[in-house]
């Protein structure tokens, strides 16, 4: 059952520019046999694909229906201990499930999957199959043990070729009492919230460091250059230390101190960066010949990492969709985007503008912009409205006002 969210009063222009920027917010929540509640949720979501057509590939971007459901497959779990799940759904055969696991000392979301049903016109009108697609991917939503999360910014999850943007989320799950807790802990986006008291979270972050430098990378081959890059770097690896704490480390990559290679293949281009400090970090970029689109397919990393219980750190995932662009053109995005890699490790990538495959002249293509960046000029466009219609209604009241104050005069 979805329970409509946003009932508390605020004022006109806030209300105004959040519906301009984002969905408003729903409530979901999974009741076990004995009626107890053990998941709450309430946020609002984005997706963001593309899909074949006779006429070709076609992008679109939906909300997540404040009407949606929640499904009885959902579950709470054995003695509220083992994994829980949120199944929502939406439209013709459309589900986007949160799956929960829990340890001594946190909660988190494990997993997140979205199947979506091609045949859905109302969603993708014209697609040229009927198929239903299942994508999934690891979170960083996570919160201690009794402690909603909550997270204010939006946090985007690619899942291989959706992307799902989460607004305004506060959830927990394992509840103990029916209802959110008044704790919370902070997501990395919001920072550390002043309203709470200061408490050493699992796992412990580490202080971030600057934002990275902001480096221009170019593969080429005999053929000419297949890769155009310009980005800063920050990875995000959360690991156990030998006194078996758990942190999450903030490492950039220096430009300073890092070698590049990379190669050009038909259907796979590749950017390594062999940084001095024994970190190999490689990004693998494929393309879709029906779509006629470039994107980031797969990342891997591998670095010794310092004071850990394990030194040697490893990860990879090679069934990713992010940073995609129409081939020929470039993908470029001035606001931070995090990527998660692995349930342990994302990397954080600023002022990101990239090319691959198509360079002509070894120069950037026509620009295609990210959501992110369309979604912060909206901010200004709709201030600036909102403004512009109060200055407006000032006026009219100023006039009719003087209109009426002339009128009760009389000659002498």
């Amino acid at each position: 059952m979805a329970v409509p969210g946003g009932a508390r009063r605020q004022p006109l222009l806030l209300l105004l520019l959040a519906g301009l920027v984002h969905s408003a917010s729903a409530m979901f929540m999974v009741e076990d046999g004995n009626g107890t509640t053990c998941i709450m949720a309430n946020f609002s979501a984005g997706f963001q694909t593309n899909y074949n057509t006779k006429s070709g590939s076609k992008n679109v971007t939906f909300d997540l229906p404040s009407h949606a459901e929640v499904l009885n497959s959902s579950f709470c779990g054995k003695e509220n201990a083992s994994d829980s799940s949120l199944v929502i759904a939406f439209g013709k055969g459309h589900t986007l499930t949160l799956t929960f696991t829990r340890n001594a000392t946190r909660y988190s979301v494990q997993k997140l999957s979205f199947v979506y049903n091609l045949s859905d016109t109302d969603f993708f009108p014209n697609a040229s199959t009927k198929e239903v697609k299942n994508v999934s991917s690891v979170t960083d939503i996570m919160a201690e043990i009794n402690k909603k999360y909550r997270c204010v910014s939006s946090n985007k999850i690619h899942m291989s070729s959706v992307t799902v943007t989460f607004h305004d989320t506060t959830l927990q799950a394992y509840l103990t009492n029916n209802t959110f807790s008044k704790e919370e802990t902070r997501c990395e986006q919001d920072g550390h919230s002043p309203t709470v008291p200061p408490t050493p979270p699992h796992p412990s972050p580490t202080l971030a460091p600057e934002i990275p430098s902001v480096q221009k990378y170019n593969v080429s081959d005999t053929n000419g250059t297949c890769l155009l890059a310009s980005m800063g770097l920050q990875l995000n690896i959360t690991y156990e230390k030998t006194d078996n704490t758990t942190v999450t480390g903030v490492f950039n990559i220096n430009p300073n101190k890092t070698n590049v290679n990379g190669s050009c293949a038909a259907q796979l281009v590749t950017l390594e960066l062999w940084s001095q400090d024994n970190t190999h970090l490689v990004f693998q970029f494929g393309k879709n010949a029906s779509s006629s689109q470039f994107f980031l397919k797969g990342i891997q990393l591998k670095m010794t990492l310092p004071n850990a219980k394990t030194p040697t750190f490893t990860a990879t995932n090679s069934s990713l969709r992010a940073l995609q662009a129409s081939m020929g053109n470039s993908y470029r995005c001035n606001a931070e985007e995090r990527i998660h890699v692995t349930e342990a490790f994302s990397v954080n990538i600023f002022k990101v503008w990239v090319q691959a495959f198509q360079v002509e002249g070894g120069k950037f293509g026509s620009v295609e912009e990210c959501q992110l960046d369309e979604n912060n000029m909206l901010i200004p466009i709709a201030v600036g409205g909102a403004l512009a219609g109060l200055v407006l209604i000032v006026l009219i009241a100023y006039l009719i006002g003087r209109k009426r104050s002339h009128a009760g005069y009389q000659t002498i």
